[in-house]
């Protein structure tokens, strides 16, 4: 067999037994071929893209890059590279192996299909090879092509070619400027051709277009003179011709030409351009990534105009102000992780970049704004607990959540393991779930000092993480008495007071004095010196006053046992005996139907009057237990004199 026509884009061999190439059998071979090679442009999904312009010297050689999407049928199709003429496209090279006479031994095409390219390599260039070529995937001129210039330069010097960037939309791109150290200090820049000028896209002063604003960094690198630019969520409209130079455009300085072609693939995963979150609630985001790449560090961080601030990355490190609010779950099996934000506040709107270290790895990006609303997920913020004590922490979902799974986790800086609903660990910990009250609980049977941290309250669904909610619990004192342990549905803040034991039963002077704290102890010992002082005074003093009253009721007692006054009842009276019979004898009459015994006392402790109010007695003369009547009569008599020599000293003195 022999090739018949090379210049068709394909090998075709003379069949055995077919006289002419007009035969049925040909015409419906060639048909096939026709169709497939269609199919396969239309299944592409993109296109093959190369440099637009190759510069060689004469005797010299040069190598272009083709690329294309790395479909399954782009990576097992016939790869040409065709020499153009104005009637046909004439095949040089292509991946079956075939190659024309002019350029046997001197020109080569490599496929390499793993990473969706392929090479053409053209030594010992002649005057002849300058031309318009075509590198493409099928069919010439009928499936995927990009056209290449070539020419042979006159001097000695070949002139630094564009450097290529094939990116898939919407991935990212990292564009590596270097330059001499000269330039250590002066303005770096990245600018997009136009027909008469170069538009400044961003530049090392903080002059960012608007159209790039969030998905494009510039930095510096560690060789001077040299910086980075990435950008990110790109777009078929940012292909184009770039420059990244140092100094001023068109004016001082150096600068390099970059040839950026993005394609579409709709077998790429798209990021999440926007995040919409409330005050104190959360946000989550995922990012992607090769998990066969070179790449071993990846991060989320926060978009500035000078860089981009690492939050978090998969090695455990947390900037120290977002501790307890973010979190990365990892899962290398399927190349993505998950970054969760939540307490949000104002000053977290912003841009956010998923960012690997890998050479070719997307980098996406994810504008955050905060909106108006309420957190759905809610509960106490903050919890103080004493080591021993049980404790029960809870969050409160709407309806909304009712058919989500929910879990509890305790946070740390390399992740959040989730617990899930009426699961117990061997700490004691159990995550239950009312449903009736939609209320989400973490029990602890004895808290320890290690349960100290911040604690997340979520909800997910098929895998997808939800809202979340942060809880800070802060263990410290000891429980000296466990029986005492308070109960811990009591409340939602479950703050344990210090029990007391034997040892520190102390009075409450000392209580107060350890509660009011070294600030206070000047001011008791001044009031305990105050106090010495009235001691001293008052205590005589009042030994003073009991000993004038002793004498006092002792003189009383003597006067009152010596005095003949007549005593009836409450008063004093001059009353005469018989007066004193009468009334004797008149009270018995009054009394006859009351049996009780009436006492007078007279004159000294054994000397008493008794009546009885018997009728039976009444008209029985009375005995008098002890004295008689002229006893009475003399003390009656006594008293009367007494009674006119204390009156006459004291009418001389009123004289």
């Amino acid at each position: 067999m022999e090739p018949l026509d090379p210049q068709l884009g394909f090998v075709l061999y003379k069949l055995p037994g077919i006289s002419g190439i007009g035969t049925s059998a040909e015409m419906t071979l060639l048909s096939f071929i026709f169709l497939l090679t269609f199919a396969q442009a239309v299944s592409s999904g993109g296109l093959v893209f190369g440099p637009r312009q190759v510069t060689g010297l004469q005797g010299g050689s040069v190598t272009v890059k083709c690329f294309y999407p790395q479909s399954s049928a782009n990576r097992h199709g016939r790869k040409y590279w065709c020499k153009e003429s104005p009637r046909q496209c004439s095949t040089i090279l292509s991946s079956n192996g075939f190659v024309a006479k002019e350029y046997t031994g001197r020109a080569t095409l490599t496929d390499m299909p793993e990473n969706g390219m392929f090479i053409i390599e053209i030594s010992q260039m002649v005057k002849g090879d300058v031309g318009s070529y075509k590198c493409g995937i099928g069919l010439n001129d009928r499936g995927l092509s990009f056209q290449v210039k070539l020419d042979i330069s006159e001097g000695s010097v070949r002139p630094e070619e564009a450097q290529l960037f094939y990116v898939e939309q919407p991935g990212s791109v990292t564009m590596t400027c270097i330059f001499g150290q000269q330039y250590a200090s002066s303005r770096k820049y990245l600018c997009r051709m136009t027909k008469s000028s170069c538009s400044n896209v961003i530049d090392t002063y903080g002059n960012i277009n608007p159209s790039y604003k969030g998905r494009i960094l510039i930095s510096n690198l560690d060789v001077p003179g040299s910086f980075n630019i990435i950008m990110t969520q790109l777009e078929k409209g940012d292909s184009g011709v770039y420059l990244c130079g140092v100094g001023n455009y068109g004016a001082d300085g150096e600068s390099k030409e970059l040839d950026l072609h993005v394609f579409a693939k709709s077998l790429v995963p798209k990021g999440q351009p926007v995040l919409r979150g409330v005050p104190g609630g959360s946000v989550s985001t995922e990012c992607h990534y090769n998990p066969k790449g070179n790449d071993t560090l990846r991060y989320w961080c926060k978009w500035k105009s000078h860089g981009c601030t690492q939050l978090i990355n998969n090695l455990g490190y947390v900037l120290d102000t977002y501790e307890g609010r973010i979190v990365m779950h990892d899962y290398p099996e399927n190349g993505t992780y998950i970054i969760i934000l939540n307490q949000l506040k104002e000053e977290d709107a912003g841009y956010y970049w998923c960012m690997t270290n890998g050479e070719n790895e997307r980098k996406s990006t994810a504008e955050l704004t905060i909106v108006e609303g309420l957190p759905s997920l809610t509960g106490q913020k903050e919890i103080s607990a004493v080591p021993g004590s049980p404790l029960t922490i809870s969050c409160s979902y709407p309806c909304k959540y009712y058919q989500y799974d929910k879990y509890w986790c305790k946070w740390k800086n390399t992740g959040c393991e989730p617990r899930d609903a009426h699961v117990q660990n061997q700490s004691g910990l159990v995550v239950s779930c009312d449903k009736d009250s939609r209320i989400l609980s973490l029990n602890f049977d004895q808290v320890t000092t290690a349960d100290q941290g911040w604690y997340w309250c979520g909800v997910q669904r098929a895998g997808h993480y939800g809202e979340t909610f942060a809880v800070y619990l802060s263990v410290h004192g000891v429980l000296l008495n466990s029986e005492e342990a308070p109960n811990p549905k009591a409340g939602s803040n479950a703050v344990v007071i210090p029990r007391k034991n034997s040892e520190n039963r102390n009075s409450p002077l000392d209580e107060a004095k350890a509660a009011a704290g070294p600030g206070s102890s000047a001011e008791g010992q001044k009031d305990s010196t105050h106090s010495t002082v009235l001691l001293s005074v008052l205590v005589p003093l009042a030994v003073m006053l009991l000993l004038f009253g002793t004498v006092f009721v002792v003189l009383k007692f003597k006067l009152f046992k010596n005095s003949d006054l007549v005593s009836v009842g409450s008063y004093r009276t001059n009353i005469s005996m018989t007066d004193f019979e009468n009334a004797r004898q008149h009270g018995a009459k009054d009394n006859v139907c009351v049996e009780e015994d009436h006492e007078t006392q007279i004159g000294t402790t054994n000397e008493y009057v008794a009546t009885t109010g018997s009728p039976k007695s009444a008209g029985k003369p009375k005995k008098i237990k002890s004295g008689s009547k002229e006893d009475l009569e003399m003390a009656y008599s006594t008293f009367l004199l007494n009674s006119e020599n204390l009156s006459t000293p004291r009418s001389v003195q009123e004289q």
